[in-house]
């Protein structure tokens, strides 16, 4: 492990001196003897003089024309081989989170920059972050966001990441107010508003964190979503808090007038993003609808249209984060329905490859920017915003949970509680909205603050959150990849719930979600999705994506293993034991005389005929009444009542049973075919069939087949074992 350790800081090394030297300033580059002279240069007496070179230079080197891709590419080279050496590291990532990881890369880099250049590394601007590095991680939760979970779940998620985000900056702000007033001769020139809008950032829990942590642990589905849905949904809250606070700074006075306006304007700007997202989302899926004249593109609308949405939602100023969530939601199941399964596959790994490359270089620039000369160091002030975080967070999950498991039905126990409690992660989100605080005597301060946080949540709380789960025996996720029959089974029981909401006069989310599903089979999908791509069904829909999952091999899917690889194979006695008690039960099985019978039909009486009837597939109901049906011929009923009553049954629907009872008059009989599944109960039955019919079919019974004394043919039962066919 030492050695690829080594190999692995040597190849960093070797790729960051180039950076090193990148990031000189020009004016301190060393200066080669033999430049060329100016191609155009004022001469002493002011005209314009053209010097050519002496001769032809056979080698040359203009890193200036390069310098930003060429710096680019190293550092995201240097953050693919430190996540490289990361993962071939031997047990470290079982016991470190590979955030905590890519930290001290970042710290190690920054170290040495400082130490090369001896002034503070580059930081990472918060327009870098937000308009490149944020938005690839936010379309790859979105696009690949269990959807059924997530409105599911959507009141509690909301409920946290609103009312929680809320909880946490008031108390936290006002907390620290209180704690700036006890301390007045360091602390006394932070203001309220300065409190609540440190309080606004430092809430923000961030998802690149949240999910680099609870992917490795695998936690059940349900806690999992709420804990990412939160972390997803803060953000968006965060930012505009955050906006709301920086814009009463810039006011002379705030009046209660300003604070109304406030709330309306995080109203505006969430539904804002969310109504961009969804026009952006339907925009994406119509336009893949006539891409199968040129899949190689089809992709492209994806990453094109989710980002464009983002950047039209900040150049309105409204929530970015909002509004490419819900373009990824939204364009997901017609994109995919209408290209290829190749464009699928791009798409999924692109998708992946590029949040990938995201946040291990976010976590790399924040252990980079911890080395600066901008530190300002207070310990009240960093200690009690340590402290407040932890306890704020815990008091508001515990609080809301309280309130919001007397409206569920899956309750969020007190350990899924504790585990959402401590898994709330500070990341780059709040490290670069610090950044964009105006200046102020104590900025400083709320950065160094910020980075503490930061570094105690990721190392602290992201080492120590993986035993915590195992040792309260947290609920994990099923590994495996859901059925076809599950899938069905699934689907049922929300479209019966559903039905039960109907019936009931309840609406609630199956019943809004059925609703749903009529407009979007009816509308959405026949104008959104092409003819020849539309399933005919959806269990084959269900099929379908099964299928693709199962080819796709998703990281969700574990490995499959044999379970007779491990075992040892089977002894000659062992065998015969097994085809002894095989051969034991099921001849006994055979010998039983219990009758074949339906629910819809009597029992035979065992004593008249002792023999067993075959098995016969069960007809429908439909077929039942028109191939079973025996009752006398009544010519004055049989275009009226009875035609009457057969379409009544005909008609039937799937939430009502109807049961008629026809009166016939006794006249001749009629005779009418009759279905073999469901046998003769009474003398009476016996007597319309034909004789002639039955001795024809004893006739064609073959003699192999008869007993005597009329009982059932034992049947000569044997086996052949899996390892004898190998041997």
């Amino acid at each position: 492990m030492a050695a690829r350790w080594t190999l692995s800081l040597l190849l960093s090394a070797c790729l960051f001196w180039p950076a090193c030297l990148a990031l000189t300033p020009p004016a301190e580059l060393p200066q080669p003897h033999n430049l060329p002279p100016s191609l155009g240069s004022n001469s002493s007496d002011g005209s314009l003089s053209l010097d050519l070179p002496m001769a032809l230079r056979v080698f040359s080197v203009d890193y200036n024309h390069v310098q930003a891709p060429f710096e680019i590419v190293l550092w995201i080279m240097l953050a693919s081989l430190a996540k490289l050496g990361f993962h071939w590291s031997g047990r470290v990532p079982a016991v470190v989170p590979e955030s905590c990881l890519l930290i001290m890369v970042g710290l190690l880099v920054g170290g040495v920059i400082y130490g090369v250049r001896h002034s503070a590394p580059p930081t990472l601007s918060a327009d870098a972050f937000f308009l490149f590095l944020l938005p690839p991680i936010v379309l790859d939760a979105g696009y690949f966001l269990p959807g059924k979970l997530f409105f599911e779940n959507l009141g509690t998620i909301l409920w946290y990441a609103v009312l929680g985000t809320l909880w946490n900056m008031l108390g936290i702000g006002l907390s620290l107010y209180g704690v700036c007033l006890l301390a007045p001769s360091s602390l006394g020139d932070i203001s309220l508003l300065h409190c609540l809008l440190f309080g606004s950032l430092i809430a923000a829990v961030d998802p690149v964190a949240v999910l680099s942590v609870f992917q490795e642990m695998h936690v059940n589905d349900q806690l999992h979503i709420l804990v990412f849905g939160e972390s997803l949904l803060n953000d968006a809250v965060t930012v505009v808090l955050y906006k709301l606070f920086e814009s009463f700074l810039r006011l002379p006075s705030v009046s209660g007038l300003d604070v109304l306006l406030g709330g309306c304007r995080v109203l505006v700007v969430g539904l804002g993003g969310l109504f961009i997202g969804l026009f952006f989302g339907l925009v994406a899926a119509l336009t893949s609808r006539f891409t199968s004249r040129a899949q190689v593109i089809a992709p492209l609308f994806v990453f094109l249209y989710s980002y464009l949405s983002y950047l039209t939602s900040e150049m309105l100023h409204l929530s970015g984060i909002m509004a490419i969530v819900t373009c990824a939601v939204t364009m997901k199941q017609y994109v995919e329905a209408n290209v290829s399964e190749r464009s699928k596959t791009s798409i999924q790994y692109f998708l992946k490859m590029w949040s990938s490359v995201s946040e291990t270089l976010i976590f790399v620039f924040l252990g980079v920017s911890t080395i600066q000369d901008v530190h300002m160091w207070s310990w009240p002030f960093v200690c009690s915003t340590l402290l407040l975080c932890l306890i704020w967070r815990a008091t508001g999950v515990l609080l809301l949970t309280a309130v919001v498991n007397k409206l569920r039905r899956n309750t969020v126990t007190f350990r899924d509680q504790f585990i959402i409690a401590y898994g709330g992660l500070r990341g780059a989100i709040c490290f670069s909205l610090v950044f964009l605080i105006d200046d102020f005597p104590k900025k400083r301060l709320f950065i160094t603050t910020t980075i503490v946080v930061i570094l105690f949540t990721v190392f602290v709380q992201g080492m120590t959150i993986k035993p915590l789960v195992e040792l309260l025996d947290v609920k994990r996720k099923k590994r495996a990849l859901p059925t076809v029959s599950e899938e069905i089974h699934s689907r049922l029981i929300d479209h019966l719930l559903a039905g039960i909401e109907d019936v009931v006069g309840y609406w609630g989310q199956h019943y809004w979600k059925d609703k749903f599903e009529q407009f979007n089979k009816k509308y959405l999908r026949r104008f959104l999705i092409r003819e020849d791509h539309q399933a005919p069904s959806s269990i084959l829909r269900v099929y379908q994506e099964l299928e693709r999952r199962d080819q796709r091999g998703d990281e969700e899917a574990p490995p499959l293993v044999d379970p007779r690889s491990h075992s040892r194979p089977l002894l000659p006695e062992e065998m015969d034991s097994i085809r002894r008690i095989l051969s034991r039960n099921l001849q006994n099985f055979n010998n039983k005389q219990t009758p074949a019978y339906s629910r819809h039909t009597l029992h035979q009486d065992a004593t008249m005929d002792r023999t067993r009837k075959p098995l016969h597939r069960h007809r429908s109901l439909g077929e039942r009444y028109t191939f079973n049906t025996q009752v006398p011929y009544c010519p004055q009923r049989e275009d009226g009542e009875f035609s009457g009553s057969r379409r009544g049954r005909a008609g039937l629907s799937r939430s009502h049973t109807v049961t008629t009872k026809t009166q016939v008059c006794s006249m001749s009989p009629r005779p009418v075919l009759q279905d073999s599944s469901v046998p003769a109960a009474t003398s009476q039955t016996r007597g319309l069939v034909d004789p002639k019919s039955s001795a024809v079919r004893k006739e064609q019974i073959s003699p192999h087949h008869q007993a005597p004394d009329g009982r059932t043919p034992k049947k000569q039962l044997s086996f052949v074992l899996e390892s004898e066919k190998q041997q």
